[in-house]
């Protein structure tokens, strides 16, 4: 989409939504436990599978300090952080907080 087009749409429309990434595997069940929860409370998520990529894990490494996976990115306009702490307690607090970003603070 083009830049002129989103801001038709509106800048505030954008930074509403959470962008949230997890960073995968294929054949992890933590993996798989993340993006089941994602899907069941009807959040859109980008998957970034790191199954043979190993330059993908020094992004993570360089990012978090970590190589293992899931790690989950939740971000809203210029505001972000990366959970990488393994379970849903972890992600459904992240999520809460995410969602109570002040909007007028994130650009």
């Amino acid at each position: 989409m083009k830049w002129d087009k989103l801001f038709e749409k509106g800048t505030s429309e954008m930074a509403e939504n959470l962008a949230i990434v997890v960073w995968a595997k294929q054949g992890c069940a933590y993996c798989a436990e993340v993006k089941d929860f994602l899907t069941k409370e009807g959040r859109e998520f980008q998957v970034v599978d790191v199954t043979d990529h190993d330059e993908q894990r020094d992004i993570l490494q360089a990012k978090y300090g970590v190589r293992y996976v899931p790690v989950v990115e939740i971000g809203r306009g210029h505001t972000y952080r990366g959970v990488t702490e393994l379970g849903l307690p972890a992600l459904e607090t992240a999520l809460r907080e995410a969602e109570k970003w002040d909007l007028d603070s994130v650009y």
